[in-house]
């Protein structure tokens, strides 16, 4: 009677939307709860991202030509 695998795709389908959309048109219970979901959602993806740091200074050498040309330095 109940088909797992098409109940798969449509909570998917619905958990998107309630994320994505349930602050514009759910009652004020679950508004809240999808602006919550949304920014906690939002505040993982970001802080994972933030864990690379770059080894070296990718401005670095823009820098020091930008610092010798105005000296009078030639390269």
């Amino acid at each position: 009677m109940f088909n797992t695998k098409a109940a798969i795709p449509i909570f998917l389908i619905l958990a998107l939307v309630f994320i994505g959309f349930g602050d514009q048109f759910l009652p004020q219970p679950l508004r809240s709860a999808s602006f919550k979901t949304r920014v906690a959602l939002n505040s993982l993806m970001t802080g994972s991202f933030k864990l690379w740091q770059p080894k070296a200074d990718p401005n670095a050498r823009t820098e020091r030509a930008i610092e010798q040309q105005e000296s009078g330095k030639s390269p």
